[in-house]
């Protein structure tokens, strides 16, 4: 039973295994320097944010309303990422950004992480528009009026489109598998905005990894050869079918 689950373990985390453990061994911090400026970033917003004066200063350039103006919304959308929301502890957003931020900078680059995270912090600010337009009547997609109203800040969405993202390119499918059933889970026992912002996010996200594959997949040729995953190398005998991700 104990070699079942460690051969299992190692067909679903090995690549990913291989490509962090290496990077964090030798580099350490240095291996994620994106990562930690948004650490730091967010820090600061959260003082600056508890302080009498910083208030007001951080709701008007990173709280995110969809009674808000469109153009004003998008504008405070990339620093929203980095404004705690207000049910989840700092050190729990920080922890986020972390460790999911991290492994995706060191698995897909500071470009794709941080397009990867707009991606899907985008589509929940978008999604929250449609869903309330739509209506609560509509199952499952429609949202009350008064979400209109629901301050949309924090890393979540962009930690969970981040997570199925780097799951799907290591061919940690389960763990991605897992993170999408938790989410589906989450906004069938409370049904709340941020629950279906997750849903919007991991839709995005499936369909970068579609377009994705189906580009690669004819850039490649049918009969183009196996390329090694992040974090695989050709002296560990290691090679993967997923195909490398181009700009």
């Amino acid at each position: 039973m104990k070699g079942a689950v460690v051969r299992w373990a190692r067909v679903e985390w090995g690549l990913l295994y291989g490509a962090v453990r290496p990077a964090v061994v030798h580099r350490r911090l240095r291996a994620v320097p994106m990562t930690v400026a948004a650490v730091c970033l967010t820090t600061v917003v959260h003082l600056v944010h508890n302080q009498s004066w910083g208030y007001r200063l951080v709701e008007n350039v990173g709280a995110v309303r969809a009674e808000d103006p469109l153009r004003l919304a998008l504008l405070r959308t990339p620093l929203s990422l980095f404004v705690p929301a207000l049910d989840l502890p700092v050190w729990g957003a920080l922890a986020q950004i972390l460790v999911v931020f991290g492994i995706a900078e060191i698995c897909l680059g500071r470009r794709r992480t941080l397009a990867v995270a707009y991606l899907a912090t985008l589509a929940g600010t978008l999604y929250a528009r449609v869903g309330i337009a739509l209506g609560p009547d509509v199952f499952f997609v429609g949202l009350p009026a008064s979400d209109a109203r629901v301050v949309d800040t924090g890393p979540s969405a962009a930690v969970v489109g981040l997570a199925v993202f780097v799951g799907w390119r290591c061919r940690a499918y389960v763990t991605a598998g897992a993170v999408v059933v938790a989410m589906v889970v989450e906004v069938l026992v409370k049904e709340n905005l941020a629950g279906k912002e997750h849903l919007a996010a991991i839709g995005a996200v499936l369909v970068l990894c579609g377009v994705v594959a189906v580009r690669q997949r004819r850039s490649a040729g049918p009969d183009g050869p196996a390329r090694p995953a992040p974090g695989s190398s050709s002296g560990a005998g290691v090679t993967s079918g997923v195909p490398p991700i181009q700009s």
